[in-house]
């Protein structure tokens, strides 16, 4: 409420610059952590450049989240605030393409990386590269950041099915799901293996798309997409299942019920179950310690990597996280990345 009354009024407080101190930090993406880092580094006196792979900076804030969640004014407010403060940013630059870390570098002082989780997972079972299949990072990309919806004033369209399955049970499974209900669909369905209990999308989400007319399907497990001649998805078919001990994430096990095999129709399917870090850059940067799961491995109190002018964080190193964690990881970054630079002779 305060930074809207703030921005409402058009005074919005420049804080004290320090002094320029000559040095160069380059920024891969312009999501809550590089947004949060570009901020930090400018006050303290660097020279601040942001490479956005998108043409929108934002990150997830932008792509991810749907307008009905978060404004994009807002978000555009941000990055103009931290551009005002004399950061500079080029879009449409894809770190570890356009420029390896290692090119950059040569120009650089200090680099920090905060690509985000872009490498959707899917689940592997038959017809998941039909026609009208999504991942949630696809659908959501095209809605929120390319504007699908206003399709055919802007050339990215959205079919707008009569049957929606969204198969996953987090908070972008519910974006995913209260997106489609949005854009027309008769049906949605959230398509998850476990009970209401386990579901681990926040309990407001969930109640907010249970108001809007999210059918759950729970205890339910998609096995096969079918299509038709023309390779469209028309029906799904699934597996009931039932709970049995916890298993490590503390949730009890979903178990396949032999023979409950059921097909319903669908004409579209999301994918929501899970990102993986961008392998991008880890894949063009020699000498960084990754972990099995992908992210760039740093240490907790610094951010930084196992290369001693590489930081990282946000979703590149935890996986699909929060907002919140990103900003975090972005602030201890930023004072550690201040500390080595001025310690540099």
């Amino acid at each position: 409420f305060v930074a809207d009354w703030e921005a409402a009024q058009g005074k919005i407080e420049v804080p004290d610059m320090a002094p320029k101190t000559g040095k160069k930090v380059a920024i891969a993406g312009a999501g809550p952590a590089g947004i949060t880092v570009a901020n930090d580094l400018v006050i303290l006196g660097h020279d601040v450049t942001i490479f956005e792979a998108l043409h929108e900076c934002g990150g997830v804030l932008m792509y991810g989240i749907p307008e009905f969640r978060l404004p994009k004014r807002i978000v555009n407010r941000e990055v103009e605030y931290v551009r005002s403060l004399g950061v500079k940013i080029y879009t449409d630059f894809v770190v570890g393409k356009t420029r390896t870390v290692d090119q950059l570098l040569k120009e650089f002082d200090a680099i920090f990386v905060g690509s985000g989780a872009g490498l959707p997972w899917f689940m592997e079972i038959p017809g998941e590269n039909l026609n009208g299949v999504f991942s949630a990072n696809e659908y959501l990309t095209r809605v929120n950041l390319m504007k699908g919806f206003r399709f055919p004033e802007y050339d990215t369209p959205v079919k707008r099915p009569s049957r929606v399955a969204v198969v996953g049970g987090g908070n972008v499974a519910m974006d995913s799901a209260r997106t489609a209900i949005r854009l027309g669909a008769d049906e949605v369905h959230l398509v998850y293996r476990r009970s209401r209990t386990e579901l681990p999308a926040r309990i407001e989400e969930v109640e907010n798309a249970e108001e809007e007319g999210v059918i759950f399907d729970l205890l339910t497990l998609p096995v096969r997409l079918i299509g038709d001649e023309r390779g469209w998805i028309r029906e799904m078919e699934c597996l009931r299942m039932e709970l049995g001990e916890p298993d490590s994430s503390g949730r009890r096990k979903p178990i396949p019920v032999q023979g409950s095999n059921f097909i319903v129709p669908f004409d579209a399917a999301v994918i929501a179950i899970g990102n993986s870090p961008n392998p991008l850059i880890p894949m063009t940067t020699p000498g960084l310690e990754i972990s099995k799961k992908g992210g760039i491995v740093t240490s907790a109190e610094t951010g930084q990597t196992s290369r001693p002018n590489i930081w990282a964080g946000g979703d590149i190193v935890r996986g699909a996280a929060t907002v919140i964690s990103a900003m975090g990881d972005g602030r201890i970054a930023a004072a550690s990345i201040h500390k080595f630079l001025m310690n540099r002779e």
